[in-house]
């Protein structure tokens, strides 16, 4: 497992993840956003709730972001999702796709993961929240981190 932020990110595919996110976001009126913190965290779900207000996401109208935060020094993450989505897919969505990252994660296969986690996360909104015919395309997405 990697422990240090630097090391983290040198391990996985910056571009390959940044298209996944723009690919996951084109067929949602949802967004994604992975962020990654140098800091050290007991609680993940804590440190993305805080986060998640931090960046804005809460103020999304229509309430149907998720964060994927990842706190690689305490090898901890979290997926977390606003009310809208949430309402709609429950923690049994969530669960499912920190399963699957934790997995992924263990084996050191970490773009895989967060691959797979963009994913499903992008399916879960394409169901719930499509894209409108004239969506324009939202900000260019980025690993974000502090």
């Amino acid at each position: 497992m990697i422990f240090r932020h630097r090391a983290f990110l040198s391990k996985v595919d910056h571009d390959a993840l940044v298209r996944a996110l723009a690919a996951a976001e084109a067929a949602t009126s949802g967004r994604i956003r992975l962020f990654v913190t140098r800091k050290r965290v007991s609680d993940p779900v804590a440190a993305a709730e805080k986060r998640f207000h931090r960046l804005g996401m809460a103020a999304h109208p229509e309430q149907n972001e998720i964060l994927l935060y990842v706190a690689p020094i305490s090898r901890k993450f979290a997926v977390l999702g606003d009310t809208a989505i949430h309402e709609k897919v429950g923690d049994t969505a969530w669960e499912e796709i920190s399963a699957a990252l934790a997995v992924h994660f263990r084996a050191g296969q970490f773009t895989e993961g967060l691959l797979n986690a963009i994913t499903r996360a992008g399916a879960l909104l394409a169901l719930h929240f499509p894209a409108a015919p004239d969506q324009k395309a939202a900000a260019p997405d980025e690993i974000e981190g502090d």
